[in-house]
């Protein structure tokens, strides 16, 4: 079951190997954006909960809702219509996964990543001085959400 997941989670036939000649332990799967990919990603999904009767509220935002998870027709349907495509990366036990200031990454209601394993997420923001810019305008964003939204607060604190 973990390797179909794998598989359908367009990950690469490295990774794959990793998984299948080396017995290590993946513990997630996860889906990053280039962060230059933010609009078009929000205007896809957004786009998408439309077809499917679902409201647009103005102080949500479908990316920081972390309300949708892109499965493989999605994902697909993103590239063909947007040009969007991202990368599919499974931490094995012990991989540190970096992301970069603003790069939209898979969201699931309850989680950021979809578990393999069970896994425990430890999360750090940390602003560097070449994103600093990319930092204030993600801060501005958050600005815009429902006063009662969990990414409401500036976390950041630029």
């Amino acid at each position: 079951e973990v390797l179909k997941t794998i598989q359908d989670g367009d990950s690469d036939e490295l990774t794959i190997k990793r998984f299948t000649e080396s017995r290590e332990k993946p513990g997630a799967l996860w889906h990053i954006y280039a962060a230059k990919d933010t609009e078009k990603i929000r205007e896809f999904l957004k786009k998408v909960a439309e077809e499917q009767g679902q409201e647009n509220p103005v102080d949500h935002d479908p990316i920081h809702d972390q309300s949708w998870y892109l499965d493989r027709s999605l994902r697909k349907r993103l590239h063909q219509e947007y040009g969007v495509q991202g990368w599919a990366i499974v931490q094995f036990l012990g991989d540190v996964v970096f992301i970069p200031a603003g790069a939209p990454h898979q969201a699931r209601p309850r989680g950021t990543v979809h578990n393999l394993y069970s896994c425990i997420k430890v999360a750090e923001d940390f602003v560097s001085p070449e994103h600093v810019k990319h930092c204030f305008w993600l801060t501005q964003e958050f600005r815009y959400l429902s006063h009662t939204h969990t990414n409401h607060e500036d976390k950041l604190q630029v």
